[in-house]
């Protein structure tokens, strides 16, 4: 790969291609602290709101994919003879086997996002609830 970069997903080039992010904040590994409920990665705001629009972004890819890939599964042969409609046949199975896998990974792409926006309701909480504790206390943010 070019300057050492690895393999990103970019059909058709329809965007730019999608840049790895790393944690601003945090470890993986095991939990710390009383909070922490298993291991991974811990990210800030802004992390997860990046990383839920960049796995929404690329379910949508998969997803106007689908498009190109339901023509597939319904072609039909160039002609009325034999091997033409062999051919369509095997084409339209092809279609399907593909149709199946964007589909699959269009849920599991949705699935992430889903974790992630779990992730910033439970980051929001957090805060709120330490917002709340530091006044109580008497201090001010």
């Amino acid at each position: 790969m070019p300057d050492g970069q690895p393999p990103v997903y970019d059909p058709n080039t329809r965007r730019a291609p999608l840049t790895p992010i790393t944690p601003r904040t945090g470890t993986y590994g095991a939990p710390t602290g009383t909070d922490a409920s298993g291991p991974g990665f811990m990210y800030d705001q802004a992390t997860l709101e990046q990383l839920a629009k960049d796995w929404n972004d690329m379910a949508n890819e998969f997803k106007a994919d689908q498009v190109q890939a339901r023509n597939i599964a319904l072609a039909e042969g160039p002609g009325l003879e034999y091997a033409s409609g062999n051919n369509a046949i095997m084409i339209q199975g092809s279609g399907r086997a593909l149709l199946a896998t964007l589909e699959e990974r269009e849920r599991h792409c949705r699935g992430m996002a889903a974790k992630f926006q779990a992730a910033l309701g439970k980051y929001a909480a957090a805060e709120g609830a330490h917002a709340t504790d530091i006044k109580r206390s008497g201090g001010s943010l």
